[in-house]
């Protein structure tokens, strides 16, 4: 219902941006076009007054959620307030150095813009502060008020930051999330977030007469109103992708299906393949497509042209009818019931595995719980190695993301999802677009909101919007048992009812992490890996963040990697700096590993098998189902 209204806004708003308009004012424009222009503004004033009611309805109809997903409790506060109250207790002469110098900065700037304009001529000061995306429209530089407010701006966000930065009697977990939500705070106050103070989206209101903030009013209410009342950028143009058409397009039928998944076999593309088969287990958090966007940037296809036998788990999108599926469940339902039918299609006694984020962990919960089990020549363990794909399975140190796992966040979880049998997609993608505030939130923001534009046909950003649901129970289990607790390092996590460790995983392994990664962070994934039991470990870090860095076919030649022979063991930095720094994709490398662990070239088999027969089309269903949130 808003898709079409805001597409058919934003292609008015685009026209009249691009059409040569006389919007300068100039002295020889004449009274009909004035006329004409203060026409057109008047009603888009008046389109702007009805958007106004439109949006506050759209707003009231947001749904009551636990205020403690809004952000850290009081806690915390008194935390910060306590830690402050102390350091200017005990040490006043800090406090008073840092406002003296706040002071000493703003008042000094003040007269050096008050010089700039007593000299008749109207331009801004001085200004050294750093380059900044955010400020790189010229006006920034050269207009005084512009270049007052950008200025008095840093200066105020660095005072603020130095000052939590230096507090005394924080325990440092406490001082990284008071620092993080700190930031959160000055970025959100930055003069580009507001109209009157962002050059570009009072550039573009004057020369579009107020139809550019028209039409990004329309794309404020349509995302309102797409979310429920809830308030969720859009990042990509969604009239742009269809799931099957020009996204995972990668040849391949669905062959096996219950609960929890469907499990979707690919075409050969090649006369001779591996014997062993792989199958990927992609995080449940985001659909699987982002592995097969499309042909350029496909792993899917490239796997599959290597000759590797590819299966691919895409997950069910799980409703309040799911709230009591565990983790065991996963294991159970889904590791194990994906093992058995990828082996008995083949007919091969092991499989080669791999495992991204939630994935890998989940993974290698699966894989010790098996080792717990037991082997034997008779009876080897139905996986011959396994992968991952940016796993994070020792919490000690959970990274940024760990701002987000204290009793404040994880107990607001809790509750709500105990009332709507899940955690909602719309929380994760919230949490998740704050660890990278400015690129995820503001920025695009900006674009959509006040300038008026239709967001990018971006496949990535696509996907990254088209979430999934998470059981309640599972979702405790994971938070509670597996990041609060560390319980796969400590030994005290159960799968089945047994206990499980790191040290259970024995077979090879080849572990990919991302240098720049926000939401498994490589040194924790490095971490991880060190303490599992297998003899043959191997780690690669490549460049880039959780998803670029996976996503990173040779033919691009964008981001790099590092590998290292010496053991995965003591400090990650030092596994770094002894590393050897290769251009291009990992993806060569690795297949190259995998080759040597996937037996016989073979003749490339049919889809399916008498017990496995076809039963749509890839990408299948459970990709497109969209339970409500």
């Amino acid at each position: 219902m808003t898709t079409g209204k805001r597409k058919s806004s934003q292609k008015d708003a685009g026209a009249k941006a691009q059409a040569p308009q006389p919007n300068d004012h100039s002295p020889d424009q004449g009274p009909d076009e004035n006329a004409a222009k203060l026409g057109r503004l008047t009603e888009n004033l008046k389109k702007i007054e009805a958007l106004s009611l439109r949006l506050t309805g759209a707003l009231s109809a947001q749904k009551a959620h636990d205020t403690a997903l809004d952000g850290p409790g009081q806690e915390m506060m008194m935390q910060a307030a306590s830690a402050y109250l102390s350091t200017v207790m005990q040490n006043p002469s800090k406090i008073i150095e840092h406002q003296v110098a706040y002071w000493g900065k703003t008042l000094a700037h003040y007269a050096e813009a008050q010089k700039a304009l007593a000299s008749g001529e109207f331009r801004a000061p001085a200004d050294a502060t750093a380059q900044d995306r955010r400020f790189a429209n010229p006006l920034w530089t050269t207009h005084p008020f512009f270049n007052f407010v950008k200025q008095q701006y840093l200066i105020g966000a660095d005072a603020v930051q130095s000052t939590v930065g230096e507090m005394e009697g924080l325990a440092e977990r406490e001082r990284s999330r008071l620092e993080y939500f700190t930031k959160q705070i000055v970025d959100m106050m930055a003069p580009t977030n507001f109209l009157a103070t962002n050059p570009d989206a009072l550039e573009k209101a004057i020369a579009t007469d107020g139809q550019s903030l028209v039409a990004g009013l329309e794309n404020l209410v349509a995302d309102v109103e797409a979310n429920d009342g809830a308030l969720a950028v859009s990042l990509a143009d969604r009239s742009a992708f269809r799931v099957g058409e020009n996204l995972a397009t990668t040849a391949g039928a669905v062959v096996f299906r219950n609960k929890m998944f469907e499990l979707i076999q690919y075409s050969p593309s090649t006369d001779t393949v591996y014997e062993t088969p792989l199958l990927i287990f992609p995080p449940w958090i985001n659909k699987f497509y982002v592995l097969d966007l499309g042909a350029r940037n496909s792993l899917i296809k490239w796997i599959v042209d290597q000759g590797f036998t590819l299966f691919m788990v895409s997950w069910v999108n799980p409703d309040g009818s799911y709230a009591d599926t565990s983790m065991d469940d996963y294991i159970k339902d889904g590791y194990l019931a994906a093992f058995d039918a990828v082996r008995a299609i083949t007919g091969q006694a092991q499989i080669n595995v791999v495992g991204y984020c939630i994935a890998g962990t989940t993974l290698g919960l699966t894989l010790a719980h098996l080792q717990k089990q037991g082997q034997s020549p008779e009876k080897p363990l139905p996986v011959k190695s396994a992968t991952f794909f940016t796993t994070l399975t020792d919490f000690s140190d959970p990274g940024e993301v760990g701002v987000f796992l204290e009793n404040d966040f994880v107990d607001g979880i809790e509750r709500q999802s105990s009332t709507d049998g899940i955690l909602s997609k719309t929380f994760m993608a919230r949490t998740f677009s704050f660890l990278r505030s400015n690129e995820l939130i503001w920025t695009p923001a900006i674009k959509s909101y006040m300038m008026g534009q239709t967001p990018p046909a971006f496949d990535l950003l696509y996907w990254n919007g088209d979430g999934t649901n998470l059981p309640a129970k599972m979702a405790t289990q994971y938070l509670r048992d597996l990041c609060q607790d560390n319980g796969f390092v400590e030994g005290t996590y159960r799968v089945m009812g047994q206990p499980v460790r790191l040290s259970d995983v024995t077979l090879p392994i080849y572990a990919i992490a991302c240098e720049t990664d926000h939401i498994a962070h490589w040194r924790g994934s490095f971490n991880g890996i060190a303490q599992m039991g297998a003899a043959e470990k191997t780690f690669v870090l490549a460049q880039s963040g959780h998803i670029a860095g996976i996503v990173n076919p040779p033919s691009k030649d964008k981001y790099g990697h590092y590998t290292n022979v010496a053991p995965i063991a003591g400090r990650p930095e030092d596994w770094k700096a002894g590393a050897t720094f290769h251009a291009g994709s990992w993806w060569p490398r690795w297949a190259a590993w995998l080759a040597g662990r996937s037996g016989a070239r073979i003749a490339a088999p049919a889809l399916g098998g008498p017990n496995h027969p076809v039963l749509c089309a890839a990408p299948g269903t459970y990709v497109l189902a969209s339970p409500k949130a």
